[in-house]
């Protein structure tokens, strides 16, 4: 598919391509692109294999300027990524896509948007911003999740807490590498190193970069909530095991003096007088209690129940 960059994308044929001097966006498949890359005179010979995209780059060649996308699926950010080649000079820019991601990407932007200046720088920023363009909602999404977390562990229901905190750390991890890779990819874009774009164009750049810088920001405040969270998690259960550990003792403590007393009556000596006493029994019975009572009320003065 070929597009010129007028008020709205506007489809041609590659023939109608070679006598146009419009600016243009394709979209091929890898084996378009092996039969047509011809048309485009970019002079490069471009081998991409997806398998082998790995990062969001651009790279400055002699006259023309290469690249790859690695977009993270924000539906499933520890899983899948849409990978794609892409070339641009002066003329146009050529995606070469098999996933359909660019496709979808262009086709958007095609059915919202409608420019008073066209051009192809314009249309660069806006397949950047289609990138990113709900990262912010996505990002308030993860902000409420840590705001769920924090209030379960003060009313001690955190057992969903831990896997998710770490999914969030995950997924925040992910998109700042992405965030990184993009705001190379701006500054390479903006530096227009072979003089592609127009001078008073590259303010969509910097639109973009200082988009980019936020979301970035925002990505690290997130990653640095979780750890918080964890923080405060870890700190919960160190309290519940001291809590723990302090009734044990509690109830340790206050059996120690009837053990003495079971292991001193146990011993059966003949000439234990309270073996042949008619109360002893009782009397035996009524001093445990009195411990147990006396100790009770004794660590809860002390606040230790």
């Amino acid at each position: 598919m070929v597009y010129l960059i007028k008020q709205t994308l506007e489809e041609i044929s590659l023939s109608e391509l070679k006598t146009s001097k419009e600016q243009y966006v394709a979209i091929l498949t890898l084996k378009e692109w092996m039969d047509n890359s011809d048309i485009f005179d970019m002079g490069i010979d471009l081998e991409i294999d997806e398998t082998d995209i790995f990062t969001t780059k651009a790279e400055v060649n002699y006259d023309s300027l290469t690249g790859s996308f690695m977009i993270p699926d924000r539906l499933n950010l520890s899983e899948n990524s849409f990978r794609f080649a892409f070339a641009l000079d002066e003329k146009g820019i050529v995606f070469i896509d098999d996933s359909g991601a660019a496709e979808n990407i262009i086709e958007n932007i095609k059915s919202t948007k409608k420019w008073r200046m066209p051009s192809l720088e314009r249309f660069i920023y806006d397949f950047l911003d289609q990138i990113v363009k709900y990262d912010l909602r996505l990002m308030e999404k993860y902000d409420m999740e840590l705001d769920k977390m924090e209030r379960a562990i003060v009313n001690e229901n955190e057992d969903i807490v831990s896997d998710m905190v770490n999914d969030i750390r995950s997924n925040i991890r992910d998109l700042r590498t992405h965030y990184e890779q993009l705001i190379d990819l701006g500054q390479e874009l903006e530096e227009n190193e072979n003089n592609f774009f127009k001078q008073e164009n590259l303010r969509y750049f910097r639109l973009f970069l200082n988009r980019m810088a936020r979301l970035y920001d925002k990505s690290t405040s997130i990653q640095d909530y979780t750890m918080q969270i964890r923080d405060i998690y870890k700190a919960h259960l160190d309290i519940k095991q001291n809590r723990i550990m302090t009734i044990l003792t509690v109830i340790t403590t206050i059996f120690l003096p009837l053990t003495l007393i079971v292991g001193w009556y146990g011993m059966n000596f003949r000439y234990m007088p309270e073996l042949e006493w008619r109360w002893g029994y009782p009397l035996i019975i009524g001093i445990s209690i009195l411990i147990v009572v006396i100790s009770i009320l004794y660590f809860k003065k002390k606040k230790w129940l």
